[in-house]
């Protein structure tokens, strides 16, 4: 569950909520001392806003969404905020009455069109709730410090364009220059990841091309046309590099993976490869079929011949990771 995607942005909700939700609550107690009066709660939320420094509005409204006080931060008022209607805003759909603090999803702000997130807390008066305080904050302001999301490892399976899938065995595969010379490149390919610095590489078979990054300039992709993929001398413009030591995916394994493609492109005419991707560093294989189907998995179960991916049927694109 760690490395889901899900996980990562729960880690990083938590760890927003740990920070905001104890002064909300104080600002929230101010201003229950305030309520109703428009000046009092600007004069609060003035007040206290530095103590959310990421905030980017603070207000407060009533139970039904009607906004009281003016927009407030660091830099001012905002008097025309007052009077707006907020109950239809995402924020708010799920808050009042069930808890005292809530934290929104992330949502697109009508403001500044970024993505936002709100925390909103109910402001109470002897028990009873009388109103909520919202704080707006921008999701490039938050100092939020959780490592980076990690891709997955497990087989997944993604459907494509579902006009491609309902036509897919009115389709043959049309033979394509690549597939004339299908071993050349991949030997010019396996050379280029284990010896020239290549760390993730994409041959589109039907298109004949590869895309290319290289460990020296991981920001730009250089794109090889076949008559280069099947031109040894190409490797001259290449410079030899030392194959990392951190890579997942052993260097020995490259050539074999590249022969896996080869079978997948050319076992069937109806359903065939259309184009395979490496990942020396994340060791994932990423496939795109006739169907517009793609699978992504791991190099060592794409080289395992007793893996699910291999006995069943490649044009599902339904079955669960």
């Amino acid at each position: 569950m760690e490395n889901t995607i899900a996980a990562s942005i729960a880690q990083q909700r938590k760890a927003l909520a740990e920070m905001v939700a104890p002064e909300l609550a104080k600002i929230a107690e101010s201003c229950s001392r305030a309520w109703p009066d428009r000046q009092a709660l600007n004069e609060v939320l003035a007040r206290m806003v530095d103590q959310l420094p990421y905030c980017s509005f603070l207000y407060c409204m009533e139970t039904d969404g009607i906004q009281i006080s003016d927009n407030v931060n660091k830099n001012g008022y905002y008097p025309e905020h007052f009077g707006r209607d907020r109950y239809q805003r995402p924020y708010l759909k799920t808050v009042y009455p069930s808890v005292d603090y809530w934290l929104s999803d992330a949502y697109i702000s009508l403001l500044s069109s970024r993505p936002s997130i709100t925390a909103i807390q109910l402001i109470r008066s002897k028990g009873q709730v009388i109103g909520l305080l919202g704080a707006d904050f921008d999701l490039r302001n938050l100092p939020l410090t959780q490592k980076l999301y990690d891709e997955p490892g497990q087989w997944r399976q993604i459907k494509g364009d579902p006009a491609i899938r309902g036509s897919v065995f009115q389709q043959t595969r049309a033979k394509s220059v690549l597939d004339e010379h299908i071993d050349e490149v991949i030997a010019i390919m396996t050379e280029l990841f284990t010896q020239r610095g290549v760390f993730h590489g994409k041959i589109l078979f039907s298109s004949s091309r590869a895309s290319l990054w290289l460990l020296d300039d991981p920001y730009r992709y250089r794109i090889l046309e076949v008559e280069s993929l099947i031109d040894p001398d190409i490797c001259f413009a290449y410079p030899l590099h030392p194959y990392p030591e951190n890579a997942l995916i052993p260097a020995d394994k490259i050539g074999e993976l590249l022969d896996g493609f080869k079978r997948l492109r050319l076992a069937d005419e109806t359903m065939y490869l259309r184009s395979g991707s490496i990942n020396i560093f994340n060791g994932l294989i990423g496939l795109n079929f006739s169907c517009d189907g793609s699978h992504y998995l791991a190099w060592d179960e794409f080289l395992n011949p007793n893996h699910s991916f291999w006995s069943g049927k490649i044009e599902s694109t339904t079955r669960p990771a």
